[in-house]
């Protein structure tokens, strides 16, 4: 019987467009995606870089973008909240235990924060135990420690506890610690429909 949920949050509750960044980088002479820029968001996701440095080495990477048009290019990632989402989790809340796990860094979580307000950033977080950010970490996902960290701190019975994700690897690896998981599909499923897909 689970007791416990832990859920990603990108393209579970905020959809994402996962192109979008690319595509604004690239108005300013960004040829592709390369290994120097994701090397920079890995840092800086798992918070080893501050966001001064991040910018910094973007901005050697794409001279000619402004750090205004930087970070506008790299929140573009960040879609909508559907109100209904929230309305979901509000009501799971009060049945199960729920954490939040997820890859980000400050300035997308700033830009949430900033975009939505302190009612609806304070409702989402108020549904979780505990929230937790890959920056705050120092790890993230798929690495398997982070789960097991999770798992640690909270006393959790992995046999007891879902974990939803979009993203495959984040399954796979979390399937190690013996969790229970939900491979949510953009696109073809919502979260919404976690009781017609899992049986809790």
């Amino acid at each position: 019987m689970i007791d416990t949920i832990i859920f990603d949050f990108g393209d579970v509750f905020i959809n994402l467009d996962k192109e979008a960044t690319l595509t604004a980088l690239k108005n300013f002479g960004l040829e592709n995606w390369n290994s120097e820029i994701d090397s920079l968001n890995i840092n800086f996701e798992k918070g080893v870089i501050t966001k001064n440095d991040f910018l910094f080495g973007l901005n050697k990477l794409v001279p000619n973008a402004t750090q205004e048009e930087l970070l506008e290019a790299w929140n573009a990632v960040l879609l909508d909240f559907p109100k209904y989402r929230l309305e979901f989790l509000q009501k799971l809340s009060q049945k199960y235990q729920l954490f939040l796990l997820s890859n980000t860094d400050s300035i997308h979580i700033n830009h949430f924060k900033e975009r939505y307000g302190n009612e609806f950033y304070n409702q989402f977080y108020n549904c979780f135990e505990k929230v937790y950010f890959s920056f705050d970490l120092g790890m993230r996902k798929p690495d398997v420690m982070i789960y097991e960290f999770v798992i640690k701190e909270n006393n959790l019975t992995p046999l007891k506890t879902l974990f939803v994700d979009d993203n495959f690897n984040n399954i796979e690896s979390a399937k190690k610690t013996g969790l229970k998981v939900w491979h949510l599909q953009k696109g073809k499923e919502d979260v919404i429909e976690l009781f017609k897909i899992i049986k809790l």
